[in-house]
């Protein structure tokens, strides 16, 4: 366990004056540390008198603090004020954010203008999106930035659970700075136990039963808060090796020590078992610049960067997971082949022993529905595999700690979009792993696979396909294409249709909307609203432009009109009124189309970079530079 165990309850005190934290202990005795937060001057301080309850003083019980963010009439106290319990690991709870409140600092809006006003409410809009369309999960015991390995490490480390944390999947780590800070610069002023760490991803904790012996299964994603993003808006490596859609997929089993019937080095403890891949978008400087087509066109980007970069990237994976076995799943051929080939290359000019990489092309092995095939990649890394191992301890009632034996190595997926291809692939890796994992700890017998036991291979299926919609949805808007094949083994025609329907979602969604999507994710990672700025969320775009959909909409409905009202369809005027709004509607949507890049949904906080130097090709508008992304 983490040196400070952090409060899990706590009472919010709020009068027009301060905002006061008091832990509620579960054994009922009395808070011993409080913090009381000046809500005009901000100013935090430790233990502070306590001000008593007076007439106007609300009183909220809330369950950690996310963090604080400085808007246009000051700063916002954002608090958790429902949970959901997931389960168990050993004896940590983990917990999923139910509900939450944004609440004011400042007691009135009194401090901005009348355009202000309008301007704030939109800003809380985005905020209010981001922290609705997350799937945020939180410990107060445990380290959910850190795998079981990693926590192995730490073991000894006396620094508190902020300190510790896994700074790329603290998601909240800019918004805990108030706390942070005052912590660092005051030394009698610890806040470490109100400093709560929040994970941004996929968590699923569930009991399960093999030859009536029980375990714990647990699936973690982690998702980094570094080039956080929506699709067509973030993709590639940044000048600090950086990738986006970066996740950190952990498979945890639990169970009891000599679960297997032979005698425990640590009787009465529990045996835990962890298997870790990463995903990640291809490691140098490319765009899919919107433009309203169904694909648009895959662009390299030259960038002097690009040999730093990429080798930036890949020493932070070894830093952190060992050896690379690098899987990319995009196709050999069409407009994905001139990635495949710019990414074989850098591989190759890199010349690392610790990095192999393989290219499966994986539409093509598995066309017609041969699916089966990706087993394929299995045989390919098959003695890499054996090699890399997994994490094995055993852990006593009392917390002590037996390594049997570390992951080595990782295997880092990815196709396109790192969702779809990458996560059926992810699943068959963890699928033969557990099998591994189960018969050394004696819950499968020698010659068993789990797939036998249809009750936990459906728990399988079905805990991996949620995961590839979550992480598919922060991402790309929609749930991830080709589960059907994770939940049940096969590619069906219902599947089929399900994944036509998604994309076409995903369409209207990454043309239309994520702009609005990529601005919360900034809002909250990295925008620094500037209250004496320029406002950027104003559409600037001409009154023509902004006006042709319209237009469209009502030519087509008078046309329509045209063909159904009138006794005489085929009068001479009839026939020259809806040509009329016919020849309108060719117009307006030719215009649409040959200048589709200002009907696209842009990010305006932090517009990116190939807008702001004009890397594009066709009609994207260019977009004033503003605060800019590492690309």
């Amino acid at each position: 366990m983490a040196p400070h165990t952090l409060h899990n309850t706590l009472k919010l005190y709020t009068n027009a004056d301060t905002f006061t934290l008091e832990p509620v202990h579960s054994d009922g005795s009395a808070a011993t540390e409080n913090v009381a937060i000046q809500r005009g001057s901000g100013e935090v301080r430790l233990n502070s008198p306590a001000s008593k309850v007076s007439l106007g003083e609300e009183v909220m019980t809330i369950y950690g603090v996310l963090g604080f963010i400085r808007l246009l009439a000051g700063e916002y106290m954002i608090v958790i004020t429902d949970r959901k319990k997931l389960g168990c690991l050993g004896e940590h709870d983990i917990y999923k954010i139910k509900d939450y409140k944004v609440l004011p600092l400042s007691r009135s809006n009194s401090v901005l203008t009348e355009s202000q006003v309008g301007e704030e409410a939109a800003y809380l809009s985005l905020l209010h999106a981001h922290l609705q369309s997350g799937q945020f999960t939180l410990s107060y015991t445990y380290e959910l930035t850190h795998t079981l390995q990693r926590q192995s490490g730490l073991k000894d480390d006396p620094r508190s659970i902020w300190e510790r944390a896994d700074e790329r999947f603290f998601w909240n780590k800019r918004h805990q700075s108030k706390f942070i800070e005052h912590t660092k610069n005051n030394m009698d002023q610890d806040l470490s136990r109100f400093i709560l760490p929040v994970v941004n991803g996929f968590a699923e904790i569930r009991s399960a039963e093999i030859n009536k012996k029980p375990f714990t299964f647990a699936l973690f994603s982690r998702r980094s808060r570094h080039r956080a993003g929506t699709r067509f808006f973030s993709r590639g490596v940044d000048t600090q090796g950086n990738v986006s859609n970066f996740n950190e997929t952990e498979q945890i089993v639990i169970a009891d020590a000599g679960v297997d019937g032979t005698a425990s080095a640590l009787p009465g403890g529990k045996i835990f078992l962890s298997h870790v891949q990463t995903r990640g978008s291809i490691p140098i400087y490319w765009s899919q610049i919107n433009n309203i087509k169904y694909t648009p066109k895959l662009q390299i980007l030259e960038n002097p960067e690009t040999e730093a970069s990429f080798h930036k990237h890949f020493e932070i994976q070894k830093n952190f997971y060992g050896s690379q076995l690098v899987v990319n799943l995009i196709n050999k051929t069409g407009y994905e082949g001139p990635m495949g080939v710019a990414f074989q290359n850098r591989i190759d000019a890199l010349n690392d022993p610790k990095i192999k990489y393989h290219h499966f092309d994986f539409h093509h092995e598995c066309s017609k529905m041969r699916w089966h095939r990706v087993s394929l990649l299995l045989d390919h890394f098959h003695e890499d595999l054996v090699a890399q191992k997994y994490f094995k301890a055993e852990i006593s009632k009392d917390d002590v700690e037996k390594v049997d034996q570390e992951q080595t190595s990782i295997v880092r997926t990815n196709c396109m979009d790192c969702l779809d291809r990458t996560n059926v692939v992810q699943s068959v890796v963890s699928r033969w792993v557990l099998n591994r994992q189960l018969r050394e700890i004696g819950i499968l017998g020698a010659d068993e696979k789990f797939e036998n036991f249809e009750e936990f291979e459906s728990l399988f299926r079905n805990v991996w396909a949620d995961n590839a919609d979550v992480v598919s949805s922060a991402y790309s808007g929609t749930g991830a294409l080709k589960t059907d094949f994770t939940r049940t083994g096969n590619r069906t025609k219902a599947g089929a249709l399900q994944d036509f329907q998604n994309s076409i979602v995903r369409y209207i969604k990454n043309n239309f909307m994520d702009g609005n999507r990529q601005d919360a994710y900034d809002l909250f990672l990295l925008y620094e609203v500037d209250p004496t700025g320029t406002y950027p969320l104003i559409d600037k775009r001409s009154l023509q432009i902004k006006a042709l959909p319209a237009v469209i909409l009502v030519s087509a409905v008078m046309t329509l009109g045209a063909l159904i009202i009138p006794s005489d369809s085929m009068s001479t005027a009839t026939i020259l009124f809806a040509s009329f709004w016919l020849a309108l509607i060719s117009y307006s949507f030719g215009f649409v189309v040959s200048n589709g890049g200002h009907y696209v949904n842009w990010p305006r906080l932090v517009p990116p970079t190939y807008l702001a130097a004009g890397k594009f090709e066709g009609s994207t508008p260019k977009v004033a530079p503003g605060n800019l992304k590492n690309e």
